[in-house]
């Protein structure tokens, strides 16, 4: 039996009209624009309107990535989305995707592995394909940050943002498709970077809405650590595994987090110039969707050439990270 990779065939995004600059942000908390600016590299980030839903984002980017693929949604065997703002605790949002698409054939469900999410959304999808027991799958990535933000905070505040990324993966023979995923978890670092209530810990209440639960907590020294070492180790570990050297990498999308985190990964991996895609100065952090939405930005630039090796690297809540290796 031929060995059978799983290849993405589609590509596609979406990001909200609405615009929110650092000069905007100078308006509604304590901070300035060239703090914000020198301190994360983000100028600007996008944010859903009020009629918006991560459904709708979500099925926007993966719309756009059916019609770059050529398929139908009839054709769609999965549809994975990896969020942390679905529009419902349950059911999943893939599922209100689903319907939305009119993809009828597919199984459907969420992954929640922060911003880490699509990475691990990927992975999973990529082994249905590789077993046979799926031909494509629809993987996106999807989030309305800006609902789960303490705007009165000003250290997360300025670092989020709305958008959706999706690809279309199809199982095909050859040598082009997804060679190795790595995935990582540590939960005990769970509370330097995690959203209180409304769980089953902290079920909703008025007083859980006066303390704020409802919205992000993040211990930002700490996790920007943490992040810079993950994303290297496995990044490392990814390599390795492949027997490759990092200069045989035409394009690194790491998570977007902000610019101090990308470029420590940068530096440690000994990057050249252009070989790191960034876009986090014009999206801000939007989580699961940050991947699939800078590779789509490439994609559409013309960046991604035939046989060219993508090294996707994510860190997020749980602690959780992940790589993901491919050949295009």
């Amino acid at each position: 039996m031929a060995d059978i990779k799983a290849r993405i065939i589609g590509t596609g995004s979406y990001l909200p009209e609405r615009i929110l600059t650092n000069f905007d942000l100078e308006q509604m908390v304590d901070t300035n624009n060239e703090w914000i600016s020198a301190r994360t590299g983000i100028n600007e980030r996008h944010i859903a309107a009020d009629s918006e839903q991560t459904s709708d984002l979500a099925v926007n980017a993966a719309r756009k990535a059916m019609d770059m693929a050529g398929v139908v949604p009839e054709e769609i065997d999965m549809v994975v989305l990896a969020t942390i703002t679905g529009d419902f605790p349950w059911p999943s949002t893939a599922c209100l995707v689903q319907d939305k698409i009119g993809a009828t054939n597919a199984s459907a469900w969420d992954v929640s592995a922060a911003c880490s999410g699509f990475v691990y959304a990927l992975a999973s999808a990529a082994k249905f394909i590789e077993t046979g027991t799926c031909k494509r799958a629809l993987v996106i990535g999807a989030e309305v940050l800006s609902r789960i933000i303490d705007w009165e905070d000003r250290n997360t505040c300025i670092l989020f943002g709305d958008g959706a990324g999706a690809v279309v993966l199809e199982g095909q023979e050859g040598e082009n498709g997804v060679l190795s995923t790595h995935l990582h978890a540590d939960g005990s670092q769970w509370e330097l970077l995690y959203q209180p209530g409304f769980g089953s810990r902290y079920p909703a209440s008025v007083s859980g809405i006066e303390e704020r639960l409802p919205f992000l907590k993040m211990a930002g020294n700490e996790v920007f650590k943490m992040a810079v070492r993950s994303m290297y180790d496995v990044a490392q570990e990814t390599l390795k595994f492949n027997n490759l050297d990092v200069t045989q990498i035409a394009k690194l999308f790491p998570h977007q987090a902000n610019r101090r985190i990308l470029d420590g990964v940068s530096k440690r991996l000994k990057l050249s110039e252009g070989q790191m895609y960034v876009n986090v100065d014009r999206c801000g952090n939007t989580s699961g969707a940050s991947i699939p939405l800078a590779l789509d930005e490439a994609n559409h630039k013309g960046l991604l050439n035939p046989g060219d090796l993508i090294l996707l690297d994510a860190f997020g809540g749980g602690f959780t990270w992940g790589a993901a290796l491919l050949r295009w």
